[in-house]
């Protein structure tokens, strides 16, 4: 295990990517939509021990059909990035005015996905790596429901995950090292080889896990449903098509809504990447291989209150 100076030191520079920059354009939005694809603001990237520095023309994943020569700066094969999240009722989970994180998965360009690959160590200890490492957050956006007390209270990723990175069944230090071995482990530039030499293990688990929930904290899925209108409501019924505009225009991309029968259980909102994963630009995308895998009926669909 990592030193507790070690992975300090490096959480200094790494957790600075926190809210990383989307590109505004992204190649595969609907032609028929007239919602412009979102941007999201910059954040200084400070210079971690993750040893590339890609280059501007670095090519978007699943939109390369050549080869290209730094492996660190491509996220290859699994280019489409699902940021999911959770609405979860039986039992609740989390605070009852946010969705929680499910996780940030590596799927291949056609949909389908890799699990438990080997371009990034495995580990069964993420907790403690990420206690080690003590990495703090970056301020949330005014606007954002995650700017409550508790929150402000809880300033590092650690707390933040306790807080919005919960599982409906098990302990979260199984839930993440799920999330990890399964999804983590399959993006290539998470590889020990993009880092520096003074790499320690565990310092891509860092990066992961910081990425996803700066990532999480620009998806505000239940502020954006709630802007329209949709809240939880043990009477109130929603149409489907509904809930997908007010998400769509969290990021411009179509967003994947999935449903447990007529319940509103879960979104996926995928993106193609520039770069690497630690210091790439996230560009919203239609979520390719995912027609017709939400489950939610055209009408009466239920977004129940938590702990209600």
């Amino acid at each position: 295990m990592p030193s507790l100076q070690t992975l300090t030191q490096y959480a200094a520079n790494v957790l600075n990517l926190a809210q990383l920059p989307l590109l505004s354009s992204p190649p595969q939005s609907s032609a028929s939509s007239s919602q412009s694809p979102l941007s999201f603001p910059a954040a200084p990237n400070a210079q971690s021990t993750f040893d590339h520095t890609c280059p501007v023309d670095s090519p978007v994943s699943c939109h390369n059909s050549t080869s290209f020569g730094d492996s660190c700066c491509f996220i290859y094969p699994g280019g489409q990035l699902l940021q999911t999240q959770f609405w979860d009722t039986t039992p609740s989970v989390g605070p009852g005015d946010s969705w929680t994180l499910h996780g940030l998965w590596p799927d291949l360009c056609d949909g389908s996905y890799p699990t438990f690959c080997t371009a990034a160590p495995m580990y069964h200890n993420i907790t403690a790596i990420l206690s080690s490492s003590n990495a703090s957050l970056a301020p949330s956006a005014p606007s954002s429901s995650f700017t409550t007390e508790t929150t402000r209270s809880s300033s590092t990723l650690l707390d933040f995950m306790q807080t919005y990175w919960l599982p409906n069944r098990g302990s979260t230090d199984s839930f993440w090292e799920h999330e990890w071995n399964k999804h983590g482990t399959c993006i290539n530039t998470l590889s020990p080889s993009c880092y520096t030499p003074s790499y320690s293990a565990g310092y891509e688990v860092v990066d992961f896990f910081t990425r996803a929930v700066s990532l999480f904290r620009t998806l505000d899925t239940y502020s954006a449903l709630s802007s329209a209108g949709i809240v939880p409501s043990t009477t109130t019924t929603y149409r489907r098509e509904e809930i997908e505009e007010a998400l769509k225009k969290v990021t411009g991309a179509e967003v994947l809504v999935r449903c447990r029968g007529n319940r509103l259980n879960e979104v996926w909102y995928s993106f193609n990447v520039k770069g690497s994963l630690q210091e790439g630009e996230f560009v919203p995308s239609e979520p390719v291989g995912k027609v017709g895998r939400g489950g939610c009926p055209v009408g009466g669909v239920r977004y129940l209150p938590k702990y209600a």
